[in-house]
């Protein structure tokens, strides 16, 4: 009896074990790009602060939310997207892991100053609040705020009277605010569409970048159309304060488009007209 029973306890260990390294390998394939890159070796061999931090610990956490075409999961359960893939070649370029964190959007600045994460990386807008909260990147994407309605509803000129779903503590949010539009927050872009969808919302404010991918023919939401743009902006990568990885990131970043990575990463998700040149 004793016997048996220690072998169903060893049996379960190895499934604990298998489960536990799936889980961490998840994601982690790097996307195949023409030219490998990597830091500096005197760099990384004399870091200090945060860079050093992360490198001691051997793994990027990269906070997410669901956001096609930037970062979502493919079929696989695997994070891809074109911040994902940037994300997965930045690390192999430190020499390090990368594991993809789910975070709460509105707590992204309290995320990555309590260090369950490393960077938000998840097309996010430099607003003034997000600058003033990070140590923020060059900017490395274009975007804008739009208006997302169901098709029956794209020729309403007024739309002062409509209830919009935005994500909770986004750009699309302070767009609703700044038009003094009624609206009700949500946990993600992908659930303000759905709202809309259901008929909850009468629109939604969310990225042009994702409204490219996600709305229309083709798409879970042919019902539904962009009609204006609210505002004009750009993606950057946010960092702790007083991180000395920003400088190392640029660095790359600018490495990454004079070799042709970004624009190799970009056409594959179809937004390599919003990049911004380095």
């Amino acid at each position: 009896m004793k016997k048996f029973l220690a072998l169903i306890l060893a049996a379960l260990m190895c499934i604990t074990v298998f489960v536990a390294c799936d889980a961490e390998k998840k994601g982690e394939e790097k996307p195949k790009v023409s030219v490998e890159l990597k830091a500096d070796e005197e760099v990384l061999k004399n870091a200090d602060g945060d860079l050093k931090y992360i490198l001691d610990k051997g793994e990027l956490v990269v906070g997410i939310t669901d956001f096609a075409p930037m970062d979502y999961e493919d079929e696989n359960g695997n994070w891809i997207g074109f911040d994902a893939d940037m994300a997965k070649v930045f690390a192999s370029y430190l020499g390090v892991d990368v594991k993809f964190q789910v975070i709460d959007w509105k707590n992204k600045a309290f995320e990555l100053s309590s260090n369950n994460i490393d960077v938000v990386w998840n097309g996010m807008t430099l607003t003034d609040e997000v600058l003033s909260l990070m140590n923020c990147s060059n900017a490395y994407c274009n975007n804008a705020q739009v208006v997302i309605v169901k098709k029956e509803n794209a020729n309403v000129e007024d739309i002062s009277g409509f209830t919009f779903a935005v994500e909770n503590g986004s750009a699309g949010m302070q767009a609703a605010e700044a038009e003094g539009f009624n609206y009700q927050p949500v946990d993600d872009q992908a659930k303000a569409l759905l709202e809309v969808k259901s008929g909850t919302a009468d629109a939604a404010i969310i990225d042009s970048l994702m409204a490219g991918a996600m709305v229309g023919e083709g798409t879970s939401f042919e019902d539904l159309i962009w009609t204006v743009a609210l505002t004009e902006e750009k993606y950057g990568v946010g960092f702790r304060q007083e991180s000395n990885v920003t400088e190392l990131f640029n660095t790359f970043l600018k490495e990454a488009y004079d070799a042709g990575v970004v624009t190799e990463i970009a056409e594959t998700y179809g937004v390599q007209a919003a990049i911004v040149a380095q």
